[in-house]
């Protein structure tokens, strides 16, 4: 019984362990099947990728995740949509669709893997106009394969045997290609040994597959650590089985992106460089077709010798691919690339003793020569006219964006719908060129009185055109070329002195002020308005209650018509005190001169003297209305009095300080003191005070011997010396008078003496250091005696707070600079404009006094087909009101007046619609010279230099369109053009034909004007 026991014991003991020997036997075949074929892990994972999928859906997603690290999805701005959206949301843009996740996408994200999705290999910055025809597009990289087909066998072969030879093995159809077992087990035997202080170089274990997943998406392409390879690995692992259990056309895919995609060392003009067509365009000024042609199969005869063409071209693919290892290093400097150039070499050698290549192609690559490009590829000289619009608008979308350069802005995955319209922009810019020719300026009717004559270049005339189209969403931009063939933007980016166009501005503001006192005063009973006090030089005020009074129920609009039919004289006679001086205006024409015209004929005529006298009003209005702060200067004892002329001291003490600073700061004090020796008189007194002035504590001896350098040596004996030195010393004079006994500026002295102490003072510390200095050379102006004196330099500041308030009322409008001549003449364009602000005038008077947003882009495509895809819409805009209704109506009607009769009349009925009617046209001329002058004594004038000439028309079409079209010559040449605006009037006219089919196009639009109550500055306006 007890060996019975024993033997079945025995038994089960040898069936447990044949069991489990059996079971670990099939364990082993089955891990060596699965590590062979991937076939439980192609079920597992592609049942997994079924379920991930994202669909474009209306309005914005709330399952959207966005990446936050990665090259790739840096580079092509999917980092910084959220950013990017917040930006555009604040600038009136709406999300009308975005991507929406499936649960399993949304969950393996949260898990920390990559987005599982087909990437784009290509991708980058194309805009469109507003019926999809292309305006830019640019795609990076530039040059790949389009499909696995076009990649030359040679190529493909080389990649592999260097990288992942495994790959496209057929043998197994569903192998995971992200894995290869006996790599990374290699990998990771030697990485251990390196761990245990083995002196090895531990081996990437990294497929092409993970390597795809580091370098798009792993924080700066690189892997920092286990956790890293680990989400490289199953994110790769998935992501080949999107197409199916199948692998192997994802395995092609996966070859095609990495040759297509590689990272490669930047370039300094290019930037990053990837793929590697790319690659070898940057680095070698390879053509990429030519280099694919001489190493496709059908290219190499088994009975002819590889060409050097043929050996140099694989010897450049092959280097590419290696440098891939350490691309800044082996292709960014001369030893790296030398090293690079051996390893090359050594692969040529091993590659053809495994027969991968022919000893043919081996022996005429290693007999090629190749270097890096390191001289850029000049581009052409010629700027392109057509690329003018496309800078302006990627600027523009830069800005939007809050992208911080163009470069990064191109390599961004969108897609932007711009207002432009193609056709009609193109058909402008063309016709712009032609200007640039004599018979194309004769033939668009530009020869003639007040145009160009038949001895002009017509070449240098550089010609601009915007035009826009109201719409509910903004003013959208239709047209912004010119025939400028470099990159510059005429319409805004450069300052013009425009006379006339500042007329408009001028009367625009004037009638807000007439609107403000009607507003303030309409319901006051006429037995009233004996008690207001007016001030006499308050005109405005005073003209508006007498219209109130003798008719209290007159309405806004006929109030601002009587206001325009107000007459002025036209004369230049008179003098005005105005910007600190006194000042004499000339009238464009002679003729003129004798007129009284009414405000609405001067702004037709373009009349300068009526314009001086109108601003005088306005500014008078600014300073003496009810509150205004001129009412206090006759009140002899107020202590406004003393503030304002210590604020007059400090500020025209800092403009002399500054003009000497510019003289004297890269002077040493010995030549500074030189350059005003030679402006003193030859005589001992005030050679004495100027050199102690420089030098108060200078001894006897140096003064001495200074005195003799400038006066002959009988001029003064020892004892006249001495008491020279006593009797000049500055502790006898204050600043003032030594000013006085020199005949220098005594803030001149100041500054030369300061200099000398401190060398290196900046001109901020010299005014900082200046403060009492600035106040005790203007003590005169202090003096009770000096009454006429004070009133005129306190109403130098005045004047200036009254264009303070002025300028304020100019920007509201679009006025594009932050300061304003503080003069008369700004009325007639002292102080400059811009094309592109007339125009966004224009269409606030076409908006009837609202100020639209200037629109250049409708709808935004982010991301197109990736799970980030986002489209932004352009809303309905919600304008802003800076003035009332009547004013823009009242404004529109005496701008047609321009038209019909004045300074634009050669427009009048040249544009009909489509029953052939005339539409009313508006608009404003102006015209400028830039010089630069220098006036002697006595206003002599010493030299004028001619910096530009320039001539705008700012206009309004029918009731949708408005615009701005600019002629302008720069430098010298300018001297030789007598143009004045009939030339800008003359090529609207000509451009009819050209812009008559985009103004009588069908729009959906009835009318834009807004009709809901807007506000200003918090007061309720009229409606609209």
């Amino acid at each position: 019984m007890r060996n019975v026991k024993l033997k079945i014991r025995r038994l089960l003991v040898l069936s447990f362990w044949t069991g489990a020997a059996w079971l670990s036997f099939t364990f082993i075949i089955l891990v060596k099947e699965e590590i062979e074929t991937s076939r439980y892990q192609a079920q597992y994972l592609s049942e997994i990728t079924k379920q991930l999928s994202f669909k474009l859906e209306p309005g914005s997603s709330s399952s959207i995740r966005f990446p936050s690290q990665g090259p790739y999805d840096r580079r092509l701005g999917y980092t910084s949509l959220p950013d990017m959206i917040s930006r555009i949301e604040n600038n009136g843009f709406k999300i009308s669709a975005q991507a929406n996740s499936s649960d399993v996408m949304l969950q393996l994200n949260d898990y920390g893997l990559n987005p599982i999705y087909q990437e784009k290999i290509q991708a980058g910055l194309r805009i469109i106009d507003y019926k999809d025809r292309e305006l830019f597009n640019t795609q990076y990289p530039t040059y790949g394969y389009a499909h696995f087909d076009a990649i030359p066998p040679l190529i493909l072969n080389t990649l592999l045997f260097i990288e992942n030879r495994e790959l496209l093995n057929d043998k197994f159809p569903t192998v995971n290609p992200a894995v290869e077992w006996g790599r990374l087990g290699f990998a990771g035997m030697q990485f251990i040994a390196k761990q245990f202080g083995s002196n090895i170089n531990v081996p990437g274990g990294s497929t092409l597959a993970t390597q795809l997943e580091k370098y798009r998406h792993s924080p700066d392409g690189y892997t920092r650590s286990i956790k890293d390879k680990l989400q490289q690995m199953v994110s790769a692992s998935i992501r080949a089985y999107l197409l199916g259990p199948d692998t192997r056309e994802m395995r092609k895919q996966i070859a095609l992106s990495y040759l297509n995609s590689m990272p490669l060392a930047a370039t300094p003009k290019l930037g990053e460089i990837h793929g590697l067509g790319d690659g070898l365009s940057a680095w070698y000024g390879a053509n990429f077709e030519e280099t694919n042609r001489l190493l496709a199969s059908s290219a190499f005869d088994p009975e002819q010798a590889v060409s050097p063409e043929q050996g140099k071209a694989y010897r450049q693919v092959l280097s590419l691919l290696l440098s891939q290892r350490r691309p800044s290093d082996l292709l960014g400097s001369k030893t790296g690339f030398k090293a690079l150039q051996n390893l090359t070499d050594s692969y040529l050698r091993v590659m053809a003793e495994q027969g991968l290549i022919s000893t043919s192609l081996r022996d005429a690559s290693l007999q090629a020569s190749v270097a890096r490009q390191t001289s850029e590829i000049a581009e052409p000289a010629k700027f392109m006219t057509e690329k003018k619009t496309q800078a302006v608008l990627r600027t523009r979308l830069a800005r939007a964006l809050g992208v911080n350069s163009i470069y990064e802005l191109d390599r961004i995955d969108l897609t932007a719908t711009s207002t432009i319209d193609f056709d009609t922009q193109q058909a402008v810019g063309q016709a712009l060129r032609r200007l640039s020719e004599i018979e194309g300026a004769r033939a668009a009717g530009a020869i003639g009185f007040r145009l160009l004559n038949e001895t002009n270049d017509p070449s240098p005339i550089i010609y601009s055109l915007m035009l826009f189209e109201r719409s509910p969403k903004g003013n959208l931009l239709r047209v912004q070329t010119d025939n400028y063939d470099q990159p510059l933007d005429i319409n805004e980016g450069i300052k013009i002195d425009l006379g006339s166009t500042a007329k408009l501005r001028t009367m625009v503001h004037y009638l807000e002020l007439i609107t403000d006192v009607y507003e303030l005063y309409k319901h006051t009973p006429t037995s009233e308005f004996n008690k207001i006090e007016l001030h006499s030089r308050d005109y405005i005020s005073a003209w508006v209650i007498h219209q109130l009074r003798a008719n209290p129920t007159i309405q806004l609009e006929d109030l601002l018509n009587r206001a325009l039919d107000r007459r002025f004289s036209a004369s230049p006679g008179e003098s005005f005190y105005t910007g600190g001086g006194i000042h004499r205006f000339s009238n464009f024409s002679r003729i003129d001169n004798e007129k009284i015209l009414s405000v609405r004929d001067a702004l037709r005529d373009s009349v300068n003297l009526v314009f001086i006298r109108l601003m005088r009003e306005v500014v008078y209005h600014h300073l003496y209305r009810p509150g205004g702060v001129a009412r206090w200067l006759e009140i002899p004892d107020d202590p406004r009095r003393k503030e304002y002329l210590q604020r007059f001291a400090d500020r025209e003490g800092r403009i002399y300080l500054r003009r000497f600073y510019a003289k004297y700061q890269d002077k040493s004090p010995e030549e500074a003191l030189a350059m005003l020796t030679k402006r003193v008189y030859a005589k001992a007194s005030r050679l004495s005070m100027l050199y102690q002035s420089i030098y108060p504590d200078a001894s006897i001896g140096e003064l001495e011997q200074f005195l003799k350098k400038k006066l002959s040596a009988s001029t003064f004996g020892n004892e006249k010396i001495e008491k020279l030195h006593e009797k000049y010393s500055p502790a006898n004079f204050d600043l003032q008078d030594q000013g006085y006994i020199t005949k220098i500026h005594p803030l001149e002295l100041w500054l030369v003496r300061y200099l000398a102490q401190h060398p290196n003072a900046t001109r901020e510390e010299i005014l900082e250091a200046s403060t009492e200095q600035r106040q005790e050379v203007y003590r005169w102006l202090f003096r009770s005696r000096r009454a006429s004196a004070q009133q005129r330099r306190i109403m130098t500041l005045l004047e200036i707070e009254a264009f303070t308030s002025i300028h304020r009322a100019w920007q509201r409008t679009g006025y594009p600079f932050s300061y304003l001549t503080p003069s008369y003449a700004s009325a007639i364009g002292a102080s400059g404009d811009r094309p592109a602000a007339l125009a966004e005038l224009m269409g606030i008077l076409q908006n009837d006094g609202i100020r639209q947003p200037l629109v250049r882009f409708e709808k935004l495509h982010f991301a197109k087909d990736t799970p980030y895809e986002t489209i932004m819409s352009r809303q309905p805009a919600h304008g802003q009101r800076v003035f009332a209704p009547e004013i823009a109506k009242v404004t529109r009607d005496a701008l047609i007046n321009v038209v019909e009769g004045g300074t634009a009349t050669r427009l009048r009925n040249v544009y009909k619609d489509s029953d052939i009617e005339p539409i009313a046209i508006g608009g404003k001329t102006g015209t400028g010279d830039h010089r630069r002058q220098v006036w002697g004594e006595r206003g002599r004038l010493i030299e004028s230099k001619f910096i530009s000439r320039a001539a705008t028309f700012a206009f309004f079409l029918g009731d949708r369109f408005f615009g701005v079209i600019t002629a302008y010559v720069k430098g010298p040449d300018a001297e030789n053009y007598r143009f004045t605006s009939s030339l800008p009037v003359q090529i609207v006219k000509s451009l009819e034909p050209t812009l008559s089919p985009l103004l009588n196009r069908e729009t959906e639009m009835k009318d834009v004007r807004p009709t809901s109550e807007v506000t200003i500055a918090g007061a309720p306006q009229n409606k609209s």
